[in-house]
């Protein structure tokens, strides 16, 4: 990111207990499509690690079969500006609010399902496989809600691609997720250089030229 978080309050007359923090790569606007302005509702968030990439698929648990409501897809460079953002946002949150409420914690003796569970019990629309890409957001709240805006930050003109909604007590376990998965993505980036690093051969050592006399007078 090539700035820093950038706090708005209160922006346009708005809400008052809104405030808004961008991560950007340029102070060009962004333009909001129809099509995402309403934006969807999620109720959990699952984070998933590529390559080269971050998946973040907003769940809706609101009626059976549960469903993806939204898939984001951010470049792993992305990342830790996200991650600051949102940690920053939080406190901005628990500074004029409070800390959110917690979420109802299972059972107890409650079996965590696998990911293949999870996915097994979802219904993912073929339209929304790919994803949504962003290499920026922008994040704003209110008393009960968080927004994020995914954006493509591309010349010439910066576009929401995706615009979620969560409550707020969903955020400090986004928040922990986020991290802990980036964390260990760092782990296995460290891993792998260590082990390719141990698997490549050492250079032959360097020879000493062989000793010629000198040419007699």
């Amino acid at each position: 990111m090539s700035t820093g978080p950038t706090n708005n309050p209160n922006p346009q007359g708005g809400d008052p207990g809104a405030y808004t923090q961008e991560v950007k790569h340029s102070q060009v606007s962004a333009r909001v499509p129809e099509k995402v302005g309403r934006g969807v509702f999620s109720t959990g968030v699952l984070v998933m690690q590529g390559q080269s990439e971050f998946v973040l698929d907003f769940v809706l648990r609101m009626s059976h079969p549960h469903h993806v409501a939204a898939r984001v897809v951010l470049p792993i460079s992305v990342m830790p500006s996200f991650i600051g953002a949102l940690r920053d946002n939080l406190a901005k949150y628990q500074q004029s609010f409070g800390n959110p409420p917690p979420l109802p914690t299972p059972p107890p003796g409650t079996p965590m399902p696998s990911v293949e569970e999870i996915y097994d019990g979802l219904k993912l629309p073929d339209d929304m496989l790919s994803g949504s890409y962003a290499n920026a957001v922008m994040i704003a709240h209110s008393p009960s809600d968080f927004a994020f805006d995914f954006i493509t930050n591309f010349y010439p003109r910066s576009s929401v691609s995706c615009r979620v909604y969560l409550s707020a007590p969903q955020i400090p376990g986004l928040l922990n997720n986020l991290t802990r998965s980036f964390q260990q993505y760092q782990q296995k980036v460290a891993a792998a250089g260590q082990q390719q690093q141990a698997q490549t051969p050492p250079p032959p050592p360097m020879q000493r030229p062989p000793d010629y006399p000198s040419p007699g007078m």
